[in-house]
């Protein structure tokens, strides 16, 4: 096959899509993605309540929610249920539905649908089999959190919600030890805690926001260290749902070195966490921590380390 043959295979199998172009008679119905409130309605767009009056059907995380939010606009389209429990069973009907002309719009409980909740699935169903999937935009609570945080905007990730198990959170943040972009996660209150207890412990010192009850009454953001922002939360238990903005690695202090040319490199944790105590005046909580960081490893790992050393006379 030549070249010229090849681009042209390639550009056949390109999927594309004119959001705004005339719709075929007979062909498939349109998915709309509609972000809704994250808390103050005056934030509904024009654009979203005409959507949502003018579909067929509207598939929403939590009916009972979306309704209230349907009464207070007066929009009485037709609402189904669609969410993570029943997605297996109501997404292939939904994909079904839109390829035969019908047309719907998608909300999520709050926010932007298809970020950290099933609408992604019936999104990309619907992409697949080649039906027009267009976004109504609004309000989104990780972006709004990032633009009031008062850290660096032009590079960042969005995480979703870590693990809630220990072992979990600390493989989690250790994929993410040299991240350089301002990190976005989300965490329900009752978590929060060990989120930013976890956070301090492995990356001390750094600046994090913690942003709660976005557009509401109580709408409130904690600027300042991990640690800063730990006490506050340990003095004032937060409510409501949290966003958390974390400063990314600092470039300079991300070691580019290959594990064999580190100055650790050859030595125990225990003389990995004494040079640090011994040369630098650490306390021994603190040269754990910065052990830990050279290895990529958490605090506590870095403790079994020691422990297991301890143990085994060789590795004196």
């Amino acid at each position: 096959m030549s070249d010229a043959q090849t681009q042209i295979t390639l550009q056949a199998a390109a999927q594309v899509q004119k959001s705004f172009g005339a719709r075929q008679a007979g062909g498939p119905g349109t998915l709309y993605l509609v972000a809704t409130p994250i808390g103050n309605l005056e934030d509904m767009t024009f654009r979203a309540i005409r959507t949502l009056k003018e579909a067929d059907m509207i598939a929403a995380e939590d009916t009972r929610q979306t309704r209230k939010l349907l009464t207070h606009f007066d929009i009485s389209t037709r609402l189904v249920s669609y969410h993570e429990h029943n997605k297996r069973a109501s997404g292939p009907e939904l994909v079904r539905l839109l390829s035969e002309g019908t047309t719907i719009a998608l909300v999520s409980d709050a926010g932007m649908p298809a970020i950290s909740d099933p609408g992604a699935d019936l999104a990309a169903a619907a992409a697949e089999q080649g039906i027009p999937v267009v976004p109504i935009p609004g309000a989104n609570a990780a972006l709004s959190a990032l633009v009031v945080s008062g850290l660096p905007t032009d590079r960042f990730l969005f995480a979703g919600f870590p693990p809630r198990d220990r072992k979990g959170m600390e493989s989690f943040l250790a994929r993410l030890d040299r991240e350089e972009a301002t990190l976005l996660l989300y965490e329900s209150p009752h978590r929060l805690k060990k989120t930013v207890e976890a956070v301090a412990e492995r990356w001390s010192g750094r600046r994090i926001a913690v942003v709660r009850e976005l557009t509401k009454k109580h709408e409130e953001i904690v600027r300042g260290t991990a640690e800063a922002c730990l006490q506050y939360i340990e003095a004032n238990p937060p409510l409501g749902e949290c966003c958390l903005v974390i400063e990314g690695a600092d470039p300079s202090a991300a070691s580019t070195a290959e594990p064999g040319d580190a100055w650790w490199s050859g030595m125990t944790t225990a003389q990995h966490v004494s040079r640090y105590e011994t040369q630098n005046g650490e306390n021994r909580k603190e040269a754990m921590r910065l052990a830990a960081r050279d290895l990529g490893v958490s605090r506590r790992e870095v403790y079994q380390m020691l422990l297991e050393e301890e143990k085994d006379p060789s590795t004196d």
